[in-house]
C-alpha cells in the first residue's frame, strides 16, 4: 500500500471510529437461538462420538455440511486441497462475515463422560480434549442463526462458515489462508472451549514444528555392536543437545518434543528414530531463530553418531494478532448474556470431576461470571494466528468444562461430553451470532476494525507463511 495513502485512510477511518458505539444489550431474538437447539445440540454429540484426528475428519465434516445444506447454505469440499476443509456461504453482497469452525480431535485421550478416568472404547483412540466437537457445532450454529435473521429481514450481507481441520498441529487454516480463500472477508469471529467465560485483548505464542528422521544401521545390540549405528542414539543425543540449549534461550520460549520411533526390540540397535518438535515464541522472527538452532542441534547429532538425518517441517503458526475494536464489541456481547448457571445434576457431577483437578472444588462458580476485560498473553498456539494477520478478527471463549480443568486433558473430554459442555456451545452461539449481526447493522464498527487492523500490521506487512509452500500434511495423524 502507498504509505500517503495508507495514512490518509488511517485518519479518515479514525474519524469515522469516533462515532461507534458499542451496544450493551444481547438485541437477539431467543427465538432464533432454540429453533435449532435440538439439532445442534445433537451435532456436538456426534463429533464427540466421532472423536476423529487431524484431516481424517470425514464424518465430522459430512455431519456438518449435511446440516449446513439443509439450512440454505452453498458448500464448497476439498478446499485448499485438504479433503475436510470446507466452506459454506449463505447471502449476497457484502459485508463479508466469516465465522471458524474445527472439529479434529487429540489422540491417546479418549474418555468417556464419567467424572473419573475412564478409557473409552472408540475406534480412534482420540478424545475431544480441547473441545473442537463444541466449538463445530457451537460456531455452525451460530452461522444458521445469522442467516435466519439475514432472510427475516432481507438484510445485504454474506454470512460464510469456515470448517478448519487439523488444528491441533496441523496448521488447516494457514493452507487456507495461503490459498487466498480469505481476500475478500471483511471480519472473523471465533471462539474457544474453556473452564471461563473471558473475551480479552489475547496475543498468543507463533509456532513451527518438524519430525526429524534419523537413519543408522542395524545390527545384534550384544553379539556385534561395533557394526551398528544407532538412530536413536541420534535422537538422543539431539535431544540432550536441545535440552542444554534452553539455558540460553529466551525464556518466553517454549520447546516440545516426543520420540515418536524409536526401535522395537532392545537387542537390535535401531535402524531408524524420528522425534516431532515443537518451537514456540511471541514473535515469528524468534521462532524461526530458534528452530534453526534446533535443526543445527540434530545435524550435530547425527555427525556424532554417524547417523543420517532428514526433517519435514509439519506446521507452523502466527501469532494471535489482537484488534482491540472487536474485542470490546465481543467483550460487551459476552458479558449481556452473561455466564453458565448449573443445574444441580450438573453441579453434582462438577463437584466429582473437581475432586480428580489440583485446583479442587475452589473454582466451581467462575463459570456463572464473565471475567474483566483485559489484556493478556497465552503460551499456546492456534493456526486462527495466521488468519488474524490477514483479516481483522476477534475471539473469545466459553465455560464449557468445570472450572479448573486444563485443555488437553480427560477431563476436559468427559465434561465436553454432558450438558455442561452444551452450554458453553449454546453461549458461543448467542455471542457469534449477535456480534455478526450487531456488523450489519453498524459498518462503522468495521470500519473501525480495518483501521486498527492496518495500524498494528503496517503498510509495509506482507505476509508469509511458517511452513513455506510444503503441502498439506494429510497423513501427520497417521504415520
Amino acid at each position: 500500500m502507498d504509505r500517503k495513502k495508507y495514512y490518509f485512510q488511517k485518519w479518515i477511518l479514525g474519524l469515522l471510529s469516533l462515532t461507534i458505539i458499542f451496544p450493551v444489550s444481547a438485541s437477539l431474538d431467543e427465538r432464533l437461538v432454540n429453533l435449532h437447539k435440538t439439532k445442534f445440540n445433537q451435532l456436538a454429540i456426534d463429533l464427540w462420538n466421532y472423536a476423529e484426528l487431524g484431516y481424517q475428519e470425514t464424518q465430522s465434516v459430512d455431519a456438518i455440511t449435511n446440516i449446513l445444506s439443509s439450512e440454505g447454505f452453498s458448500v464448497k469440499k476439498n478446499v485448499a486441497n485438504i479433503p475436510t476443509a470446507f466452506i459454506a456461504e449463505y447471502g449476497n453482497g457484502g459485508p463479508v462475515i466469516a465465522i471458524l469452525g474445527e472439529f479434529d480431535a487429540l489422540p491417546g485421550l479418549a474418555q468417556t463422560r464419567s467424572a473419573f478416568r475412564e478409557v473409552e472404547n472408540n475406534s480412534t483412540g482420540a478424545g475431544q480434549a480441547c473441545g473442537h466437537h463444541l466449538f463445530g457445532a457451537g460456531s455452525a450454529w451460530a452461522a444458521v442463526i445469522i442467516k435466519d435473521w439475514l432472510k427475516e429481514n432481507n438484510i445485504n450481507g454474506t454470512i460464510r462458515f469456515y470448517g478448519t481441520p487439523a488444528e491441533e498441529g496441523g496448521s488447516g487454516k494457514v493452507y487456507m489462508v495461503r490459498a487466498g480463500l480469505f481476500t475478500d472477508v471483511d471480519i472473523v469471529f471465533h471462539w474457544h472451549p474453556d473452564d471461563q467465560n473471558s473475551a480479552n485483548i489475547a496475543t498468543n505464542n507463533s509456532n513451527k514444528s518438524a519430525k526429524f528422521l534419523f537413519k543408522g544401521s542395524s545390527t545384534h545390540a550384544a553379539g556385534s555392536p561395533h557394526l551398528g549405528r544407532s538412530a536413536l542414539d541420534g535422537v538422543e543425543s539431539m535431544n540432550m543437545m536441545v535440552n542444554m540449549m534452553r539455558e540460553h534461550i529466551p525464556q518466553e520460549s517454549r520447546i516440545h518434543y516426543v520420540i515418536t520411533k524409536g526401535g522395537l526390540a532392545p537387542n537390535v540397535v535401531p535402524e531408524e528414530a524420528e522425534v516431532y518438535y515443537y518451537v514456540r515464541h511471541p514473535k515469528m522472527k524468534s521462532v524461526e531463530d530458534l528452530f534453526s538452532r534446533v535443526v543445527k542441534a540434530a545435524e550435530g547429532a547425527a555427525l556424532g553418531t554417524e547417523t543420517t538425518m532428514t526433517y519435514e517441517v509439519m506446521h507452523g503458526n502466527y501469532s494471535l494478532l489482537p484488534n482491540q475494536t472487536l474485542q470490546e464489541l465481543v467483550h460487551n456481547k459476552l458479558v449481556s448474556f452473561g455466564g453458565i448457571k448449573y443445574t444441580e445434576q450438573e453441579l453434582a457431577y462438577a463437584e466429582d470431576l473437581a475432586d480428580t483437578l489440583t485446583t479442587g472444588k475452589t473454582l466451581i462458580g467462575d463459570q456463572e461470571n464473565v471475567k474483566p476485560f483485559a489484556t493478556s498473553h497465552s503460551y499456546g498456539s492456534t493456526d486462527v494466528g495466521d488468519v488474524s494477520w490477514n483479516v481483522p478478527t476477534a475471539g473469545f471463549r466459553a465455560a464449557s468444562w468445570v472450572p479448573g480443568t486444563a485443555a488437553h486433558s480427560w477431563q476436559a473430554v468427559a465434561a465436553g461430553g454432558t450438558s455442561i459442555g452444551l452450554k458453553g456451545a449454546e453461549l458461543a452461539a448467542k455471542v457469534l451470532s449477535s456480534s455478526a449481526i450487531e456488523l450489519y447493522k453498524n459498518k462503522n464498527i468495521i470500519d473501525a476494525a480495518k483501521q486498527e487492523y492496518l495500524e498494528r500490521t503496517g503498510p509495509d506487512f506482507k505476509y508469509e507463511p511458517l511452513l513455506g509452500d510444503r503441502e498439506p500434511p494429510l497423513d501427520y495423524r497417521v504415520n
